[in-house]
């Protein structure tokens, strides 16, 4: 069987043939530990290039468009609501009412007891079953801590599927992964990825949260990647934004290296998501083009590549409607063409 096959594998398969030996704590551990450390000085300064990449003037409109396609609108607060649900979902459909080629974003994100109300809100306009529209993701896995019993996080994946969520984010144990727990944090995710199946046996995507805040250094990032891919998460996902530092280049660069180095070894592409503090379109761009130099133009569509925002859309809104009248005040590091 071929490594490229071997996609096709469960998790626990397609890791023990990536591996090589039996899938055990010892064996995840010799594999993560030997990954070859992250240079972290050159990859600050390749993260740090992109900031001075020119987008010519005819393309900006084009990146300010791929931005909001690429964003998962987000509310994450406890004192969320249904009607505060359905306003996002509103700004979901009809990001600029007074401009109606203003695309649409990619999903919205809530907790799992707010996704009924989502998924009401959105109607015909949801993505059920991967059809073309805006999706419906859903935090889970006792967000944003983690901290729960593995069926307590079982059950609310359970929960959120059966509610109509069509992308669940789950997020790792980081006490099990810094303790070298690695064999624990594998069985969650995989355990997790087969909660996501629904009654047709289809599967909700799951995007896999590291909060790489947490995890202090480049190496555990890389390690964290592999062993959540290994394990079948669809998307690795920097942070829960409840965490500082949340998503950053470097750490997302670092990431899209991982999801490069999986393709090439596979052929299988998985997504990745920055989540946390991405609030500016000039920052927002630089992610564009660390995409594209590092993965391809292709990651650039909803499927593989996402923002988790609150606050993102509003600027980019607004650097639009200036691009649109002529009075475009987007970044200065852009070179005009």
């Amino acid at each position: 069987m071929t490594l490229e096959q071997s996609v096709a594998l469960a998790p626990a398969q397609r890791a023990l043939q990536l591996i090589g030996s039996d899938l055990t704590e010892k064996s995840l551990k010799l594999h993560l530990d030997g990954l070859p450390g992250v240079d972290a000085v050159g990859l600050e300064a390749r993260a740090a290039s992109f900031a001075t990449r020119s987008i010519k003037t005819t393309s900006k409109l084009w990146a300010l468009d791929t931005i909001i396609r690429l964003i998962d609108l987000t509310t994450l607060e406890g004192a969320d609501t249904p009607g505060k649900v359905q306003s996002l979902v509103a700004k979901a459909l009809n990001p600029d009412p007074t401009d109606q080629t203003t695309p649409r974003v990619a999903a919205v994100c809530v907790y799992g007891d707010m996704v009924p109300y989502a998924v009401e809100a959105l109607g015909s306009a949801h993505a059920a079953g991967g059809t073309e529209g805006i999706q419906v993701a859903a935090v889970a896995t006792a967000f944003p801590s983690g901290r729960a019993s593995l069926d307590v996080k079982l059950a609310d994946t359970r929960d959120a599927v059966a509610a109509g969520a069509d992308e669940i984010d789950m997020v790792i144990d980081r006490g099990a992964f810094l303790s070298g727990r690695y064999g624990l944090v594998f069985d969650q995710i995989v355990a997790v990825k087969e909660a996501c199946r629904r009654a047709d046996g289809s599967y909700a995507h799951l995007k896999v949260i590291l909060e790489t805040g947490e995890l202090n250094t480049y190496d555990n990032v890389r390690r964290a990647s592999w062993l959540s891919i290994l394990a079948g998460g669809d998307f690795i996902k920097t942070s829960t934004g409840k965490v500082q530092p949340a998503a950053t280049l470097p750490v997302t660069l670092l990431m899209l290296q991982v999801v490069r180095d999986w393709h090439r070894l596979t052929g299988e592409k998985i997504g990745v998501k920055p989540a946390g503090g991405i609030r500016a379109s000039k920052d927002a761009v630089r992610y564009l083009v660390t995409v594209a130099e590092t993965v391809g133009e292709e990651w650039l569509r909803p499927e593989l590549f996402r923002f988790g925002a609150s606050s993102l859309l509003n600027d980019v809104l607004l650097q639009r409607q200036r691009m649109l009248s002529g009075h475009y005040s987007g970044p200065d590091y852009l070179t005009i063409d």
